[in-house]
């Protein structure tokens, strides 16, 4: 009898457990790709604020980096998990909040159209509101910070949890590992190198461009082409130099061109794919400099930054991962045909970059808002709004 019970039980235990490792899949890439979206909007708000967006071009180049370490595409999705955890955590609080704000609303109407006794009494139940809400979003992050956190607060498991000794000192550890783990410090760090290592190639070509533009016509002419060409001869290098940067993490890295040569002959074909990638990738933040952003879009410019750059990085990491792990240079008939092609790829973009401050609001200094290697005008917007 007992082994006939056990027969009869096995086939529903391991279909139930078919369907929760089901459940648990889909679940876990609901979550991932939720975390995708939150990284990518949170990489775009950060993108728009001056000096915190080196964090995000120190994180960029260490995906370009991981990806050159690791051959392997979706290692370049770096932290996504996390970004989940504070995309769900704002869109909870987002949520929590509305009916503080509905409230709120009617507490303003009324002392509109009321009498002060009764906006009294709905400003006393605003702070009643207030209050429980702020409660609750600390209590569903303690929890985990899940959607369903939010939409439950759990009473009775919330009263169990005030009884613990050590409740406040847990939460405040877990919180401590969560933002230890984001390495904010050395994206800060990484990016504040990469972008003077990087402006530090760009200043003389850029500086000529724009220095010709008060010229004459004849001396606008000669000049802006030398610096041109000279601008041109930098762009070929410096994609791949900062993954050489984001890879040995030490600022001469930036200027080692010849170990980006060794790499060009070992994958060329790969280096002009994402070379071209890489500049094609950042036209389209041009046309957004037509006009100023308004304030209430400012982010819209770091959203085409993170969308548009992030597979550019990536494909950058991919040419220097191929080229460090081929021991054989290809043939020459390849690196010839990649070299040739790369110079009017790199010519067309400098052209654009020149054209860019005849039809750019910030005219002449737009040549300053070098996107493919930068940060969407890492400081000029702020500098306008200042003075």
């Amino acid at each position: 009898m007992l082994l006939g019970n056990l027969t009869a039980i096995k086939p529903r235990n391991v279909h139930a457990g078919w369907w929760l490792v089901l459940g648990r899949g889909i679940g876990s890439l609901a979550d991932w790709l939720f975390g995708v979206l939150a990284l990518i909007f949170g990489l775009a708000f950060l993108s728009a604020l001056p000096i915190l967006n080196l964090l995000v071009l120190g994180y960029l180049l260490k995906v370009s980096a991981r990806v050159a370490d690791t051959g392997r595409w979706r290692d370049a999705h770096i932290g996504v998990r996390k970004a989940a955890i504070i995309g769900r955590m704002a869109l909870g609080i987002w949520l929590v909040l509305w009916p503080a704000r509905f409230v709120s609303d009617l507490w303003q109407s009324a002392t509109l159209v009321a009498p002060a006794g009764e906006a009294k009494g709905w400003r006393v139940f605003l702070i009643i509101i207030v209050v429980w809400t702020l409660i609750h979003i600390c209590w569903s992050i303690i929890r985990g910070a899940k959607l369903r956190h939010f939409f439950w607060p759990a009473p009775l498991r919330f009263i169990k949890w005030l009884g613990r000794p050590k409740r406040f000192g847990a939460a405040r550890d877990a919180v401590w590992d969560y933002v230890a783990g984001l390495n904010l410090p050395n994206y800060f760090w990484l990016g504040l190198r990469g972008f003077v290592a990087a402006s530090a190639w760009l200043v003389i070509p850029v500086a000529i461009l724009i220095f010709a533009s008060g010229l004459s016509q004849g001396g606008n002419l000669l000049i802006s082409f030398f610096g041109s060409l000279l601008l041109a001869g930098v762009i070929l290098y410096l994609p791949f130099l900062e993954v050489r940067f984001g890879i040995e993490n030490r600022f001469q890295a930036m200027f080692e061109v010849q170990a980006v040569r060794a790499w060009f002959r070992q994958a060329p074909v790969a280096f002009f794919f994402a070379f071209l990638v890489t500049l094609l990738f950042s036209v389209p933040l041009y046309a957004l400099k037509i006009e100023l952003t308004p304030q209430e879009v400012a982010f819209l410019p770091g959203l085409f930054f993170v969308v548009l750059g992030f597979p550019a990085r990536v494909l950058a990491g991919w040419a220097v991962g191929r080229a460090r792990r081929r021991a054989i240079p290809r043939h020459g008939f390849f690196r010839g045909v990649c070299r040739l092609a790369a110079l009017p790829v790199a010519l067309s973009y400098v052209l654009l970059l020149y054209l860019s401050q005849f039809f750019s609001w910030h005219g002449v200094y737009s040549l300053l808002e070098q996107h493919a290697f930068l940060v969407p005008a890492p400081l000029l917007e702020w500098i306008w709004g200042v003075f």
